[in-house]
């Protein structure tokens, strides 16, 4: 297999465990040889060596086949790697809009690259992500630490990322002298081991521990790690002393990440944490229509017909990037065999998203997870009590029924005890109203809805 090969299996692998991973774990590797089923890999240390092997064998081992390259077994041998052999084109992220070409920022001792196409400009606002679109772009302005740590946390597709990497770009043109580093959670730990088997740790702190900004991506990878926690608990303190920012991103609250040192737990709290909620239709909207008018300058003359963007939005709600990668499909289809994206040819293009995008949430597992978080049995949730601690769980279950499943008022009705359907009605108007008043009620939807979408 030549290293041109090689290229476009690194190609499919960045698209499969995304770019983070792969310019951590993927890039650094060169093939040196593939002979009786074994494909032999330089590695920069044994460490990552391992966690590949461990962590995308398999994966590597399945993709190789896929381009013709029978592989039962990977080595890794220590050595220095030729970056040209792993050099792959950044894959384009479906959460950004697509663009002709693309510049990276990257600090030259440490961190990851930033995207530039990653702006505030082109991050799509709405109601969903307006707070932490604001907090992000407070920080961003520089001057007095004013939220330390800055928590970004929702889950995967709704604007973490792209906002960290909008943050770090406005900060650097700001202040251009200012070392502003932004890397994984999965980076700060290889480094950190890096530097353990080195046995350079203070290397790795004088590094870390002298940036102006710091930004962790994905920090619930740190979980467990117990050496990994401890290290980053020191900088983190060490950086709030010297009054540096520190800006960090997860999949959920901190309170919620299981096996995080309640010590770190707390240090995340005591800034400002913002949650990025599950995008809503006009959000998906806007998204849609600012992708149609960059597409427009690389299709020229093709034509979307009313009504379609309109009906992915409704269609595909629970992730921006399959949304995004959804229309880079369509474009490309339509262009390739010169038709219009009509409604009809989107539905076929699109067949296998719109399956998967289907909501299969059932009103028992509904039932199911609203007794769970209010700790109320089932028999009481579709029985006859009506005291407060009950009924509230019931109108907000029968709330949920009616917003994430396709029963009607009676069959939902039914499934709780054979109420009739102007009970549910009134359950529905009522959770409706607090929602927009009581921010617990409110929080408890958004938790219960990403629980159940997940």
């Amino acid at each position: 297999m030549t290293n041109e090969t090689w290229g476009l299996v690194c190609n499919e692998i960045q698209k499969t465990i995304g770019e983070s991973n792969f310019e951590t774990w993927i890039k650094p590797l060169a093939l040196r040889d593939l002979n009786g089923g074994v494909a032999s890999f330089s590695a920069p240390t044994s460490f990552l060596g391992d966690w590949v092997s461990r962590n995308f064998g398999d994966e590597i081992k399945h993709i190789l086949a896929r381009n013709g390259a029978h592989v039962d077994r990977l080595e890794f041998t220590v050595g220095q790697a030729r970056p040209t052999a792993t050099s792959a084109p950044a894959a384009s992220t479906a959460a950004t809009p697509a663009a002709p070409s693309t510049a990276v920022n990257q600090d030259p001792t440490i961190g990851a690259p930033i995207d530039s196409r990653f702006t505030f400009d082109s991050f799509v606002v709405g109601k969903p992500n307006e707070l932490a679109h604001a907090a992000a772009r407070r920080v961003a302005e520089g001057g007095p630490v004013t939220f330390n740590p800055l928590f970004l946390y929702g889950g995967v597709g709704l604007g973490k990322t792209h906002l960290m990497h909008a943050i770090a770009q406005e900060l650097r043109s700001r202040q251009p002298e200012a070392r502003v580093v932004y890397l994984s959670a999965e980076q700060f730990m290889y480094r950190f081991v890096q530097a353990l088997r080195e046995r350079d740790t203070m290397g790795f702190k004088e590094l870390f521990r002298s940036v102006d900004v710091l930004m962790v991506d994905d920090v619930q990878f740190i979980a467990g790690k117990d050496s990994t926690q401890e290290e980053f608990f020191h900088t983190f303190n060490a950086l709030v002393d010297q009054q540096k920012q520190i800006i960090i991103s997860a999949d959920r609250a901190p309170g919620e990440i299981k096996d995080l040192e309640d010590r770190i737990k707390s240090r995340l709290q005591c800034g400002l944490v913002v949650d990025l909620h599950p995008t809503d239709y006009e959000l998906r909207l806007g998204v849609l229509q600012q992708k149609v008018d960059q597409y427009r300058l690389q299709y020229p003359g093709l034509v979307i017909c009313d009504g379609v963007l309109e009906f992915l939005a409704h269609r595909i709600s629970t992730n921006v990037r399959v949304l995004e990668g959804a229309l880079t499909r369509l474009f490309a289809f339509a262009s390739l065999v010169g038709r219009e994206i009509t409604l009809d040819l989107a539905q076929d293009c699109l067949s296998d998203i719109l399956r998967a995008s289907e909501r299969k949430v059932t009103v028992e597992e509904i039932q199911r997870r609203v007794g769970e978080h209010f700790n109320v049995r089932l028999s009481d949730l579709v029985g006859p009590k009506r005291t407060r601690t009950i009924a509230r769980p019931r109108q907000v279950a029968m709330f949920l029924a009616k917003q994430m499943t396709s029963r009607s008022l009676p069959e939902i009705g039914r499934r709780f005890g054979g109420r009739d359907h102007t009970t549910v009605m009134h359950a529905v108007k009522r959770i409706e109203a607090l929602r927009a008043t009581d921010t617990q009620i409110a929080e408890d939807l958004e938790l219960l809805r990403r629980m159940l979408e997940a």
